[in-house]
This record gives structure tokens, C-alpha cells and sequence, in this order.
């Protein structure tokens, strides 16, 4: 006989023996670990992986729809993070303090993927002309900002031309009214996707090559490096869903163009049209895109206001709000 609904509500939540034997292993682990960070004469766990990981929980927190659910992905990545500490298979001398200063980014690998697969629907964002016209024209910032231009590389400069190629693809597309056929979403999806790789891998190295936060006399430079690791811990559950959605095109060994990678290849080009939108951008907020991201960017460019990176970021983020203020002054004076 079932037990009635109050006597059901009244029982005490009781924690399970085997997670309260793991939880407290690893406490007791954490604390020996942290006995070690504490007597060691290196700096093993820095102020940016904390700024890079509160960043991470606060887009995290942003997708689970309940705490539980982010607290429980949190405890399965931290219990298997200790993985990290186990010897490699070429160490010959095992030097915990290395193991110490890799752990976090297990951690953040491992929380990575577990959200990637609890939220791959929320993860994969809505592309719309505006937003891949608006990475071209940081793309060709980037390239100024880097003098690309000047490099006498054959490859670079091939790279280059394809890059100005999807650019100008892009340009077309924002200017005209032409359908965007699935085709041109697949094509647009892709390149959104290698941008966000290049820029992914350029704020990774500049956001690493700032001295640690803690060994900055300047508080602003101590903020701008810190800002920098928080929007990397943003941005990284996003750079690595773009690169399975780009590497999703690549074979495995032995695979190339049978039944099963011909099938994959098909899900994952639907997968890339499904998220870009076939409404069109107004040609005023392509305008505006060129005309004020433009001189964004030459000012930063020109005064060096912030690093490279944080400016591309800083404009990914605040446009759109920037865009939708004008649309309501614009209305508002219509109105009147």
C-alpha cells in the first residue's frame, strides 16, 4: 500500500553512505592538496584560473535551470578531476606540484563537456546575418591590428583571401535582399564558426601572455587581466562547441565518405543551417554595424585603449544592447 501524501513530504532527505564516504575522500584530499599549495615556494594556483572559473559558473548558472543540476555536474567533474594527478605515461619523475598546477583545467575541461552535453540546445546560438557580419568586421581588425597585411607567407596570404572572400559573402548577403537559401546558412554558419575558433585561440594566447594578477602593482591593469580570464571562462563552454560543430566535418581514420561519416556529415550540416535564422537584417542595422564597430575599432586601434581581444569581446557583447537602444530612441521619436 502506497504511504500517504504527508508522511511522504515529512521523510528526511537522507544523503547515501557511498557519496558521503566520496565526498568526505575527497575533502580529506582537497585538504592535503591545499596544505601543499600553502608550503609551496611556486605560486601553483593563481588569481586568474578563479577569475576564469567564476566566469565559467556564471554563464554555467546561466543554462542549468536549477542549482542541483549545476552543483551535481560540478561534484562528478571535481570527483574526476583527481584523475589528473594520476603519473603520465612518460613521466619518469613524478613531480606532484606540475599535477597541482594542471589540476584546475581538468576540472574545467570536464565541466566543460558534461555542460556541453546537459545544454547542447541552449548552448548552440541563434546566428543571424547581423551577428556574422559583425564578426567579418573584426576579423578585419584583427588582421589590421596583427599587420597580417605585411607578411610576405604565401599561406598567410591565401588564408587572407579566403577570409576577405567569406567576408564579402557576408557583406552581399547583410546588403540585399536576396533569400538565404540553405546553402548560404550553411556556408555563414561555418565561417561564424572559424572566426570564433581564430578569435577563441587569440584571447587564449593574449589572455596568457598578462603577468598574474597578483604580480601587478596596477589595479586597473590588475582588473582589465582579470576581466579578460572571466569572459575566457564565459566564452569557453561556446569556443568548444564551435570547434566540434567545424571539427565535426573532419573523418576518423578509415571512415572517409563510408555510410556512417556520410550520415554524421548530413546531421551536422542541418545542425549548422537549424541555427541560423533566415530573417533578414535591415540594411540601416548593417550600416550601423559597419559604420560604428568601425570606428570602435580604429579608435582602439589608433589609442590602444584595450588589449586587442578584450575590445573584440567588449563589442560581441555590448552592440546588440547598443542596437536595440537605437530602435527604441528611433521609435520613440516616430511616436512623437
Amino acid at each position: 500500500m502506497n504511504e500517504p501524501k504527508s508522511k511522504r513530504q515529512n521523510k528526511p532527505f537522507k544523503i547515501k553512505p557511498i557519496f558521503f564516504g566520496v565526498g568526505l575522500f575527497l575533502l580529506v584530499l582537497t585538504f592535503l592538496i591545499a596544505v601543499r599549495i600553502q608550503s609551496s615556494d611556486r605560486h601553483l594556483i593563481p588569481l586568474s584560473v578563479f577569475a576564469l572559473l567564476a566566469g565559467l559558473f556564471y554563464e554555467a548558472r546561466r543554462l542549468y535551470e536549477k542549482w542541483t543540476t549545476l552543483l551535481g555536474a560540478a561534484f562528478f567533474s571535481f570527483a574526476f578531476s583527481f584523475l589528473g594527478f594520476l603519473p603520465g605515461k612518460h613521466e619518469d619523475v613524478y613531480m606532484l606540484e606540475n599535477h597541482i598546477q594542471m589540476w584546475p583545467y581538468f576540472f574545467i575541461f570536464l565541466f566543460v563537456i558534461i555542460t556541453i552535453s546537459f545544454n547542447e540546445a541552449k548552448i548552440i546560438p541563434r546566428l543571424t546575418e547581423g551577428i556574422t557580419l559583425l564578426q567579418s568586421i573584426a576579423v578585419v581588425y584583427w588582421v589590421i591590428d596583427l599587420h597580417l597585411y605585411e607578411m610576405n607567407s604565401i599561406i598567410v596570404k591565401i588564408l587572407m583571401g579566403i577570409g576577405l572572400l567569406f567576408s564579402a559573402f557576408t557583406l552581399f548577403n547583410a546588403f540585399t535582399p536576396f533569400i538565404l537559401s540553405r546553402t548560404n546558412r550553411l556556408i555563414l554558419s561555418i565561417w561564424s564558426c572559424i572566426i570564433m575558433v581564430l578569435f577563441a585561440a587569440d584571447n587564449i594566447y593574449r589572455t596568457y601572455q598578462n603577468n598574474q594578477i597578483e604580480a601587478t602593482g596596477n589595479l586597473t591593469d590588475a582588473l582589465i587581466i582579470g576581466l579578460q580570464f572571466f569572459l575566457l571562462g564565459i566564452s569557453s563552454i561556446y569556443v568548444v562547441q564551435n570547434l566540434f560543430m567545424l571539427f565535426g566535418f573532419l573523418p576518423e581514420r578509415d571512415t572517409f565518405f563510408n555510410a556512417r561519416y556520410l550520415k554524421e556529415l548530413k546531421e551536422l550540416k542541418n545542425e549548422h543551417i537549424k541555427r541560423y535564422s533566415n530573417e533578414q537584417v535591415t540594411v540601416i542595422h548593417s550600416f550601423l554595424s559597419i559604420a560604428i564597430t568601425g570606428a570602435i575599432f580604429y579608435l582602439n586601434y589608433y589609442f590602444q585603449i584595450l588589449p586587442r581581444n578584450l575590445a573584440i569581446l567588449s563589442v560581441f557583447v555590448v552592440f546588440p544592447y547598443l542596437l536595440n537602444i537605437i530602435d527604441f530612441m528611433t521609435a520613440q521619436f516616430r511616436n512623437e
